[in-house]
């Protein structure tokens, strides 16, 4: 029998690592050790994203809460009078002139405005009512219990002391977050998120609707109780007067004529031109909202990354998020991307 060849022997080296390319992982609790300090780093286990400098965050004071809670509160009551004003005193100063002309003419006008003040507070009910989008409740904080990307690109949120889903945000006025915000809207006293968005923009929509039926109603309403109007230098002088003075001289009947308009007169003139005047703020951020659909994103997304895309843009986002029917979305999206095919033919 041949002899034994003592093993080799083994070197062994410990070597130290620095405090500061170890740390925890916040979701399943693993150790984590890399070869370089990394201010962001992501688990390899369950996909937690944490900030190495991240510290929890103090909560509001009483004083700043009870400002947010109060200014919600206002903004809510401002708007739901002005729509009611809107409604009752669109009715009382209208309609009579409207049932002179006919019966049927005042029967269907009452009946389109009927729809649309329905459809205007039903929409604001759900925006303002409905939840904007709280995050479901997920298994967190000890390796046996979160699984292999249990949590894929959560954040830890240090208001809450939670997980944040990807694409949530806090908001200080809700006290809590919120699964694709959009942002805190004080005149619906919530946030606007993935449970309310559409029922927001629809309510948007129903109010540019709505203010604009307002705005030719109460003008033509306006045209035929005006006082008769008379321009005597108009007559006396003719061509001779120059475009701004003619201009002068319109300005200045209608405002002395104003002065002879009744009560119902002048709620029609201010109604006149509180549609006109909201009609334009709110069609400008039904604009804005309806290009963030067309481009996947939100305001808050857009805001905090302005050159990054959150997914593909174009018409289909925009049917998702509506929810359109598939026969009209199967229409639709086919024209749309024979538009593109043609395009892209001529380009080429």
């Amino acid at each position: 029998m041949g002899e034994q060849q003592p093993l080799p022997e083994v070197e062994q080296c410990v070597t130290s690592i620095p405090e500061d390319h170890e740390a925890t992982c916040w979701g399943c609790g693993l150790r984590l050790v890399f070869t370089s300090y990394a201010p962001v780093y992501k688990c390899g286990w369950c996909g937690a994203v944490t900030q190495s400098n991240q510290t929890p965050r103090k909560p509001d004071s009483a004083c700043f809460s009870r400002w947010r809670r109060f200014r919600d509160g206002f903004f809510v009551i401002v708007l739901v009078l002005f729509m009611l004003f809107v409604i009752c005193g669109g009715v009382w100063a209208v309609y009579p002139v409207v049932f002179s002309i006919s019966m049927f003419c005042g029967i269907f006008h009452c009946t389109v405005a009927a729809i649309l003040s329905v459809f205007t507070i039903a929409s604001y009910c759900f925006a303002s009512f409905k939840s904007a989008g709280a995050p479901a409740s997920i298994r967190w904080g000890s390796y046996p219990m979160v699984g292999k990307n249990d949590l894929e690109n959560y954040t830890f949120c240090t208001y809450c002391s939670k997980p944040k889903p990807p694409r949530a945000h806090h908001c200080r006025s809700c006290k809590m977050c919120v699964v694709d915000m959009d942002h805190h809207c004080p005149f619906i006293g919530n946030c606007v998120g993935a449970y309310n968005h559409r029922a927001f923009v629809i309510f948007l929509i129903s109010v540019v609707t709505s203010c604009s039926y307002a705005a030719i109603m109460t003008i033509y309403a306006s045209y035929h109780i005006w006082p008769p109007l008379n321009f005597p230098n108009l007559s006396s002088y003719g061509h001779s007067m120059g475009s701004m003075k003619v201009l002068m001289e319109i300005i200045t009947t209608l405002a002395s004529s104003a002065f002879f308009l009744s009560a119902r007169g002048l709620i029609l003139l201010y109604l006149a031109f509180a549609s006109l005047s909201v009609n334009a703020g709110i069609a400008v951020l039904l604009c804005q909202q309806l290009s963030y659909i067309y481009e996947g994103n939100t305001y808050l997304s857009r805001l905090n990354s302005p050159n990054v895309m959150q997914g593909d843009r174009g018409l289909q986002n925009v049917v998702r998020f509506f929810g359109c029917p598939y026969p009209f979305s199967r229409v639709l999206l086919g024209y749309t991307n024979k538009s593109q095919d043609n395009s892209g033919s001529k380009l080429l």
